[in-house]
């Protein structure tokens, strides 16, 4: 019933898969000495050991969203720890940070290329030797870059006017990573909302009693397939309790078992967190960025629950394309071996590369799982 649900849900909606990262290349950036060609599926599944570098893949993506966001890149990099934390081994041993994306947009093949440069005073960072271009898919040769001959503290590709630039910016202005983790008593979610602040889920979830509010005044549907979907996880859980006091709105929920309104004060990690990710997954295409980025989503969620939220995510990538990183085999296992990417640690330097099938079919007949067939991998068990 649950997946009939979903698939019904999705269905209203015509697939998208036109705007999406190709590939990555990247060097230099944290734990990413030398990423080259990175081929990212429209669901990508990375997977490795804490310390393996999952999380700075995230990050290169948080720091292109706010460089071109609203040229925060120095903010960016300020709350991360400042300019030197960036580069790999510090800037010392790396002078250059340097990467090149390939993307499909509405207007074809874009690439766009940028590096960094340390800069001592401020303990802060350069943008420099900023590129791009664009290339019809059906020819084989790549169109001349355009250089960008301007160097700043910030981005010069939102001033270029035309066409292409603008699609690129149009693209990574909305690459979004989703942080579930924070539930402590100083988490936004514990914060009356502005009713308003509604169109969208921030990423920190912040504003999810504006956005239930808002789906359960203007898509009744939509918001009763969510609390059905939370119901089957917490079956003691029986609807929000969402009043808008002087504009603004508290998430309250109240269970089956009694008339007792719950605040986010009184709600288990785990349940706030299927909350988020259960609303995200159910918003309708207009409300969602086109690359969504998702750093352990499983934390404090039940197997079950985390199976049922991988379903979402692969109904999710027929219109947007997603990324998870992930240390869970529950999670893992719910993915196909094309979706999957593992990351590893040599000598300090992330290792990402995929599990062709070719190479696993035989493990996979065996009665393997993929979960498996990493940690085997991880520790040396699998030839």
């Amino acid at each position: 019933m649950f997946s009939m649900e979903v698939a019904k849900m999705s269905s209203m909606t015509p697939l998208d898969r036109t705007k999406r990262i190709r590939s990555v290349s990247i060097q230099g950036f944290r734990s990413l000495k030398s990423i080259a060609n990175l081929e990212l599926p429209q669901l990508t599944v990375l997977i490795g050991a804490n310390g393996a570098g999952k999380s700075n893949v995230i990050r290169f993506f948080e720091m292109l969203s706010w460089m071109l966001k609203s040229k925060n890149l120095q903010e960016f990099v300020l709350r991360q720890g400042g300019g030197d934390d960036q580069f790999f081994m510090g800037a010392r041993q790396t002078p250059r940070i340097h990467a090149e994306l390939c993307l499909d947009t509405e207007n074809g093949q874009n690439d766009y290329r940028f590096d960094l440069k340390h800069l001592s005073a401020g303990d802060t960072v350069m943008v420099m030797n900023e590129a791009y271009r664009n290339s019809a898919n059906d020819i084989s040769t790549k169109a001349e870059w355009t250089q960008i001959d301007a160097v700043g503290k910030e981005s010069s590709l939102l001033e270029q006017k035309n066409k292409t630039a603008k699609s690129i910016v149009a693209l990574l202005q909305q690459c979004t990573t989703y942080h579930f983790h924070d539930t402590s008593m100083k988490a936004a979610i514990h914060n009356r909302w502005d009713v308003t602040d509604s169109f969208r889920l921030r990423s920190d979830g912040g504003n999810l009693a504006a956005v239930l509010l808002e789906l359960r005044n203007t898509d009744g549907k939509r918001y009763e397939l969510i609390v059905r979907q939370i119901c089957r996880v917490l079956p003691a859980f029986k609807d929000f309790v969402l009043e808008e006091q002087a504009g603004k709105v508290l998430l309250r929920w109240v269970s089956r078992q009694s008339d007792k309104v719950f605040g986010a004060h009184l709600t288990s990690d785990g349940s706030l967190r299927l909350f988020y990710l259960l609303t995200l997954l159910n918003l309708p295409p207009d409300g969602l960025p086109d690359v969504m980025f998702f750093d352990e989503p499983e934390l404090g969620l039940h197997p079950h629950a985390i199976t049922l939220v991988a379903e979402m995510f692969k109904r999710l990538a027929k219109k947007r394309q997603i990324f998870i990183a992930t240390q869970s085999p529950y999670l893992v296992d719910c993915f196909e071996l094309e979706n999957i990417i593992v990351a590893s640690a040599n000598n300090g330097a992330t290792v990402l590369r995929n599990l062709p099938r070719e190479q696993y079919q035989e493990w996979l007949d065996d009665a393997y799982l993929l979960s498996d067939i990493w940690l085997k991998q991880a520790v040396g068990g699998l030839e």
